[in-house]
């Protein structure tokens, strides 16, 4: 959304204010006649910034966001636009509402912010990070990884990829990975999150880059929904299991 940046917001239209949690009910008073002088992401978390403040933007499990013409008539689960002096709105589409939308006045954090743990294209997440916040972790590797509080950003599909590049079983205890095993991890995070952003992002069905086209990493995907196929490096049947509420699929030979 970087074409954002130095519009100026005219309007701001919330039709429906209970997403996960409420819409900061300021929002449109405060956000109205704003410069928007940067676009910046947290974790899963998007920024509108203006010299006033941020606006705070969570796309839960089936939000999204759009660039549109004013004018153009909203759908059922549209709950909120922000109207641009360039006749371009952003619009907010959340079918389950488990989005969330805050503001927060310039020098104020947010509780949800402070959790987080390191950006893993960063260079505080690195070995020695990752290994020491495993120790006496019974918790399964794939889901430590997952963990906001430990690195932000590793989503499923990610971590499915990364674990098999490292050669980790994704249901080993993360306190038992060694630490050489951690540094091929580290490793293959950031390779396995720097192509996907080269390439867009995965495609999946509730998925679209900024512009509304799909992402198209899913075609370098080697495991993730290919459950019942053959490994790529060995040849044996793909695994697929459930592993904390979700879809988990790896090669039982190639992954110890």
């Amino acid at each position: 959304m970087p074409h954002l940046v130095n519009s100026r917001v005219k309007n701001v239209l919330v039709r429906q204010a209970m997403l996960r949690w409420p819409v900061s009910p300021e929002l449109g008073q405060v956000l109205t006649g704003q410069k928007i002088v940067s676009v910046d992401r947290r974790g899963k978390y998007l920024f509108l910034s203006t010299e006033a403040g941020r606006m705070m933007i969570h796309l839960g499990m089936s939000g999204s966001l759009r660039i549109l013409d004013i004018g153009i008539a909203p759908e059922k689960h549209d709950h909120i636009d922000v109207m641009f002096d360039s006749n371009k709105l952003l619009r907010f589409r959340d079918p389950r509402r488990f989005g969330s939308v805050f503001w927060l006045p310039t020098g104020e954090s947010h509780v949800l912010l402070e959790r987080l743990g390191p950006e893993p294209l960063e260079k505080d997440f690195d070995t020695d990070y990752l290994f020491k916040q495993s120790r006496k972790r019974k918790l399964a590797i794939k889901q430590f990884l997952m963990t906001s509080q430990i690195v932000v950003g590793v989503g499923n599909i990610y971590a499915n990829e990364a674990l098999f590049m490292a050669g980790i079983n994704p249901e080993k205890s993360a306190g038992k990975v060694s630490k050489k095993k951690y540094a091929e991890l580290v490793q293959a995070v950031k390779f396995i999150l720097a192509k996907a952003i080269e390439a867009g992002g995965t495609t999946l069905q509730d998925f679209v880059r900024e512009d509304g086209s799909p992402g198209y990493f899913e075609q370098q995907l080697n495991v993730y929904g290919r459950g019942g196929e053959a490994c790529v490096q060995c040849g044996k049947i793909l695994k697929e299991i459930r592993l904390g509420q979700r879809t988990t699929v790896f090669c039982a030979s190639c992954q110890r």
